[in-house]
């Protein structure tokens, strides 16, 4: 295992407390791959999905892997849906971005407490320390679907009771601002914050300022059980696993989209959707080469002169991730609809293109 690859394990665990604004490890060892492009890469590792990955505005690779569903034969498709877990928190930080643009908050320093005066510890947890899981409150997420097995159907509004509890019982995991631990909290109340200050439903802000502008047709809330005529079926070791109660994932992981629509995303942020100096604000700056930090709802891994910037996600049946390299005017789409419990598969596949295609 590479340095970079223990990185990427490090800050994508939803249980790694980092107690600096980057990490790093001094580990040494390299992995070891046999293939000569990112198509025998994907085929080596036995990627399933659809991949995009692009270069100075060539295709390195641009097609799917196995099949979206084993007992139709449906094939992996460009336009077809996959649930993209995580990779949703970018579009919830967008949102935020736009509450800005439109004047709702005045800037991401400002305090839980002026939207809330009764939340535990507001007045010390900004808005940027939700959306760089700086905040310090604890994750949700086992608490509720422990909850759901038992039969309890919580909405938004109920798990936002349940953080409140969580923080008011046991306190904050650290003080806001000294730490960094990946939390699903810090999303659903920022999509909550989206819906208290809009008056709109969070997906119809989003589906308003952000899918309809860039005519991203196919990305949408995603549904308890799929439509296996226009959504891949997500597989857990070899056995269909794609019914999720998607409330539970809320503002944080429960959008399901297209490879299409993933690359319209990519290329929109890659560019021109956020302005110079939003940019400077959503991503980390100055990471040390062989280190990742996470800025406003993206992660940066730098790794010598190259930097990569994206988001993944894992949800029952599927795994995910977008990202571009400025640097090689470079787009990275990955859809699984296999899941990847260790993230296995998008680590080696980040580590294995910055370390032998992008340097």
């Amino acid at each position: 295992m590479t340095t970079l690859h223990k990185f990427l394990l490090v800050f994508i665990a939803a249980t790694v407390m980092l107690l600096t604004s980057c990490s790093r490890d001094d580990d040494n060892n390299t992995s070891t791959f046999n293939y000569t492009t990112t198509e025998n890469l994907l085929t080596e590792i036995d990627f399933q999905g659809y991949a995009i990955v692009t270069k100075n505005g060539n295709d390195l690779v641009r097609q799917g892997f196995g099949l979206a569903n084993q007992t139709t034969t449906l094939p992996q498709d460009y336009e077809l849906a996959y649930r993209i877990g995580s990779v949703s928190k970018t579009l919830t930080a967008a949102a935020i971005i736009q509450l800005k643009r439109d004047g709702f908050i005045s800037n991401f320093n400002q305090t839980l407490d002026e939207f809330d005066s009764e939340f535990p510890n507001g007045n010390q947890i900004t808005i940027a320390h939700l959306l760089s899981h700086q905040s310090g409150i604890p994750d949700y997420q086992f608490v509720v679907e422990d909850a759901y097995e038992q039969g309890e159907i919580m909405d938004e509004e109920d798990i936002y009771e349940v953080i409140t509890y969580l923080i008011s019982e046991n306190g904050l995991n650290f003080t806001p601002g000294a730490g960094k631990q990946y939390s699903n909290s810090n999303y659903l109340i920022a999509a909550l914050l989206v819906q208290e200050l809009t008056q709109m439903p969070y997906h119809e802000y989003i589906q308003q300022n952000i899918l309809n502008p860039l005519v991203m047709t196919n990305t949408y809330k995603g549904t308890n059980t799929i439509n296996t005529n226009t959504h891949a079926e997500g597989y857990n070791n070899g056995s269909a696993n794609s019914t999720y109660p998607i409330a539970i994932a809320f503002g944080a992981g429960d959008f399901s989209s297209t490879p299409k629509d993933m690359e319209t995303w990519t290329n929109a942020v890659k560019t021109n959707w956020f302005s110079a100096s939003e940019k400077d604000e959503i991503f980390a700056q100055d990471v040390p080469s062989g280190y990742v930090d996470f800025g406003l709802g993206w992660f940066t891994t730098q790794e010598g002169n190259t930097t990569l910037y994206w988001h993944g996600g894992d949800i029952n049946g599927y795994w995910s991730m977008i990202g571009f390299i400025p640097e090689y005017d470079a787009t990275i789409v990955l859809l699984s609809n296999q899941q990847d419990d260790s993230g296995e598969q998008r680590n080696t596949i980040i580590e294995q293109l910055l370390t032998n295609e992008f340097n």
